[in-house]
């Protein structure tokens, strides 16, 4: 029997969460949200997240390294 990764399952249903620095991560959609995260978009394929991170996560900086720019 092989495991599968659970970030990387194109067949598993993913959330978007965010932190304070707006940093974006695909998170499986069984799994408990950490605490300084927050869900940013429902629960969704793995496709349909990574379209919406690569929609509104434009600047890759953490956000307190952008405020200083």
């Amino acid at each position: 029997m092989t495991a599968t990764n659970p970030f990387e399952d194109a067949d598993a249903r993913y959330l978007v969460l965010v932190n304070a620095e707006n940093q974006h991560s695909l998170w499986p959609a069984f799994a408990e949200v950490p605490n300084g995260w927050t869900t940013v978009h429902g629960e969704d394929s793995r496709e349909g997240c990574a379209q919406y991170v690569d929609n509104h996560w434009t600047d890759m900086r953490p956000a307190s390294l952008a405020a200083r720019a």
